[in-house]
C-alpha cells in the first residue's frame, strides 16, 4: 500500500462530515499521526495516519512544497 504524500498546511475534504457538517479539514502535523483542524469550527484532533488515509475522499488545497 502507497502512502499517501500529506503536507502541512494542505487542506482535505473527508468522506464523513464533523459533528459541525464540515468536510473540509487543514493539517496542522504530519507523522504516524495526523493532526487536523476543521475549518468550519476550529476544533483540532489527532487522527491515525492510515485511518485519516482511507478518509480522504479528494485534496481541496495542496500546500506549496519547497
Amino acid at each position: 500500500m502507497e502512502t499517501l504524500k500529506l503536507c502541512v498546511g494542505d487542506i482535505v475534504e473527508l468522506k464523513k462530515p464533523h459533528p459541525c457538517g464540515n468536510k473540509n479539514f487543514k493539517i496542522l502535523r504530519v507523522g504516524s499521526d495526523v493532526r487536523v483542524i476543521c475549518l468550519a469550527c476550529s476544533r483540532d484532533m489527532t487522527i491515525d495516519r492510515v485511518k485519516l488515509e482511507r478518509s480522504i475522499k479528494k485534496f481541496i488545497e495542496q500546500a506549496e512544497k519547497s
